[in-house]
């Protein structure tokens, strides 16, 4: 198969699609491959590591797209590619469909065959290209969050581990999954005062088995959100529904109730946030105020540290890359369920229900 890697062009993201030893397994399996010209420039790979693996490297995006039949990216493509990308040709990337109606109709449009890394999931309900971005994004929601709560970025002016005699900041995480969990491991490790919420008892029983004891576990409910919220210094947002708008759990009243200079970080805004008062935001312009509180919603976090994410994503995403290229999509996910999950449009139909069900369109079998 012709696999073709294009230079990411979303507002400050570093990451590539794939790395050195990547290319070389597909090589090694006998595919041919094309990386744009310094495509992991963000990342510290030069365009002689990629061609030394085995790669071509092509001038343009147009010629990239025009010759490769299978697309592996980071980002969900942007409107000058939409005319790029052709009929029956597989994009793998993240897509995010349920936040965005346009590109939804743009790719069943297209008649392309989009398999989408954030509902790739295992018989056990895991969603293993999810993770290693999800592990960076709750990392840094606490290194972000603990940045703005400086006073030149017109955050409260605390720190988030206190000193002796002077208190803590109190962290509140929506949602105990990967991101919520690392977020929690870091807020603690800094010191600060934590408590996760989530609706699922069994995971809140295990991290209140295994983290440290300013880690406190808390039911995820309004009650419970609404008495925490004015005592919050940092808000993070991290809950998911594999390949579904997000829902809501704190509304704009809910926000007023804090206290001015509070920071909160919803990583979730990939899926529409979590938080109503959320919209999303860049590198370059990261935060807004509403109401007095800052408001972090960057898109694409992991792309502030490129090199950590390109080779973390390519751990994850390679052995499905090539299982792709190797069989075909159809063979592929025919054989593999969990790449049968993360086929969203094929030949301009909607084949991920979640998807279907955000835009009342109708959804079919991907086989």
């Amino acid at each position: 198969m012709i696999i073709g890697i294009p230079k990411e062009i979303k507002s400050d993201e570093y990451r590539a699609g794939i790395v050195p030893v990547g290319v070389e397994s597909l090589v090694k399996n006998g595919h041919k491959v094309f990386i744009e010209t310094q495509a992991g420039l963000g990342s510290g790979i030069t365009d002689e590591e990629y061609e030394k693996s085995g790669a071509k490297i092509l001038s343009s995006a147009k010629n990239l797209y025009k010759k490769s039949e299978l697309i592996i990216k980071v980002k969900e493509p942007l409107q000058q590619e939409y005319n790029l990308i052709r009929r029956g040709q597989i994009i793998f990337t993240y897509f995010h469909f349920a936040s965005s109606e346009e590109l939804t109709r743009e790719m069943m449009k297209k008649g392309a065959i989009c398999i989408a890394y954030e509902t790739i999931q295992t018989e056990d309900g895991k969603l293993p290209l999810l993770v290693p971005m999800s592990e960076i994004a709750g990392r840094m929601s606490v290194q972000e969050g603990a940045k703005y709560l400086e006073r030149p970025m017109e955050g409260k002016g605390i720190l988030l581990g206190g000193i002796p005699g002077v208190a803590r900041a109190n962290v509140l995480i929506l949602g105990a999954g990967v991101v919520g969990t690392n977020a929690a491991k870091i807020a603690a490790g800094l010191g600060a005062n934590v408590t996760i919420m989530d609706i699922n008892l069994e995971r809140l029983r295990y991290l209140d088995d295994i983290m440290p004891a300013n880690v406190n576990t808390l039911m995820c409910n309004s009650y419970n959100i609404k008495e925490r919220l004015p005592h919050t210094d940092l808000l993070i947002g991290a809950v998911l529904i594999p390949g579904a708008k997000t829902p809501r759990l704190v509304i704009k009243e809910m926000i007023s109730s804090m206290n001015p200079g509070s920071v909160l970080v919803d990583v979730s805004i990939d899926q529409g946030g979590c938080i109503e008062t959320s919209r999303p935001t860049t590198h370059k312009n990261p935060t807004y105020i509403v109401d007095g509180v800052v408001h972090y919603c960057v898109t694409n976090m992991p792309g502030a540290v490129g090199r950590t994410s390109t080779y973390g994503l390519t751990n994850a995403t390679l052995p499905y890359a090539l299982e792709i290229a190797n069989k075909g999509y159809k063979k592929a996910a025919r054989e593999n369920k969990t790449i049968r999950w993360g086929v969203n449009i094929a030949e301009g139909k909607i084949t991920y229900k979640a998807v279907a069900d955000a835009f009342n369109l109708p959804y079919f079998s991907p086989l």
